[in-house]
């Protein structure tokens, strides 16, 4: 699907989608726990619908109550030996440890970019934990046998904190206590969501420092109702899009949240955007825009928009930590300077993993969106103030995490 969008003002509000993140996290703890959960304020976007799909293979049984509630019976009883992720990162690591806990052979595969994203990660570590492992030389698919049974694990987090977390929400199911020793953690914030959710189904996890986790083994979660807040890296980009080109209300949604892209509200300010948050609203205003610098290595997924914003910026902004962009859905590097290179704006990376955007007249152009949801939202922002219409190719990869993306973004355009 192409979508053209012309440069416009924008003003109102929206409201995003449910953060697909606590999302994932809430219906794989809803399969494990005793009783029925209900989940509501869900968007069903394409990973949380591989995330249902996912706990059904794994016994639950969902009932769709309404548009965005369902109720889920839990109870890890695998109706199948194939578990389909679609093309989730998060789902891959997620139910790959909570497939583990059961004794039934189960071979987890995908489709898409997702088959050339590294899973390396998570095999020593499970068959440490006692876990039959048959892999496809580091990539999906990848067959587990369980159960797992805890004890002592070494967990590498440079690439991501994923597979920590499915560790972290599966291993209190295990037979004994376990205690998992992290190097090199990145995406800090996402584990404190992880943590969260599993305290909010009764279930405690405790660290030194994020390097040492200890988890009590035999625990039960226990089924409890559980509203999704609103999504961080969805409003990223509505976010910038006020900066640039007008003002923008999101809704439903609170700078007190664990999300790791909160962190967007720092580089908004430091640009010199005007913010106003309220409990659970926040507007962003333009104002004349300078360079800044921002440290996303432990939001990774703020890239794209932070490079829309620098666009729009006078001067050259500094980004840091490059290297969390490699194994995404696209290599998100190399794709966020190819494509705006097309635009006009010069982006660089160097050998520090450092990234520098050259803020300028943004030219109409057509971009490819690499099959990547969250370049296709950049580009359009970028588009609001580029000097022609930029039609953007493979748009309907939005679906991924925000389907109603460019609705709500026509929503905001000036008549």
């Amino acid at each position: 699907m192409k979508q053209i969008i012309s440069s416009s003002a924008i003003s109102g509000s929206i409201t995003p989608p449910c953060s697909k993140s606590y999302a994932q996290r809430a219906l794989a703890v809803a399969l494990l726990a005793d009783g029925e959960s209900t989940i509501g304020n869900l968007e069903l976007c394409d990973d949380t619908r591989s995330a249902i799909r996912c706990i059904e293979a794994l016994g639950a049984e969902v009932t769709l109550i309404d548009d965005s509630t369902i109720r889920v019976r839990g109870g890890l009883a695998p109706r199948t030996d194939r578990l389909h992720i679609g093309e989730s990162g998060l789902a891959t690591r997620l139910f790959t440890p909570i497939a583990s806990l059961h004794n039934q052979p189960i071979t987890i595969n995908g489709e898409g970019t997702i088959l050339y994203r590294p899973i390396s990660m998570m095999i020593d570590p499970l068959r440490q934990l006692g876990v039959e492992v048959r892999d496809g030389g580091g990539f999906l698919p990848i067959q587990v046998c369980g159960p797992m049974q805890g004890g002592e694990v070494a967990v590498d987090g440079s690439i991501s904190s994923q597979f920590l977390t499915g560790l972290l929400l599966s291993l209190p199911m295990a037979q004994n206590d376990t205690t998992i020793y992290v190097k090199n953690l990145k995406s800090l914030p996402y584990v404190d969501m992880t943590i969260d959710t599993a305290r909010r189904f009764g279930v405690e996890i405790a660290h030194k420092d994020y390097c040492e986790f200890f988890i009590e083994g035999n625990q039960h979660y226990t089924a409890t109702d559980y509203m999704i807040e609103g999504d961080w890296s969805g409003a990223a980009p509505m976010f910038v899009a006020g900066a640039v080109a007008g003002e923008v209300t999101v809704e439903n949604i609170s700078r007190l949240s664990l999300q790791a892209d909160t962190a967007i509200i720092d580089a908004l300010i430091s640009a010199g955007a005007e913010v106003e948050s309220t409990d659970n609203a926040i507007t962003v205003r333009h104002r004349r825009l300078k360079a800044f610098e921002f440290d996303a290595t432990h939001c990774p997924d703020l890239f794209p928009a932070l490079v829309a914003l620098a666009a729009n910026c006078e001067g050259t902004s500094t980004i840091y930590g490059t290297e969390r962009l490699l194994h995404k859905e696209s290599n998100r590097a190399a794709t966020l300077a190819e494509e705006y290179a097309k635009a006009g704006i010069e982006v660089d990376i160097d050998e520090q993993n450092i990234m520098r955007v050259r803020g300028g007249k943004i030219h109409g152009c057509t971009a490819d969106s690499h099959g990547d949801h969250r370049i296709a939202m950049s580009m359009a922002i970028a588009a609001l103030t580029a000097n022609a219409p930029i039609t953007i190719e493979g748009a309907e990869c939005v679906a991924k995490s925000y389907p109603s993306f460019f609705d709500d973004l026509e929503q905001l355009r000036s008549k």
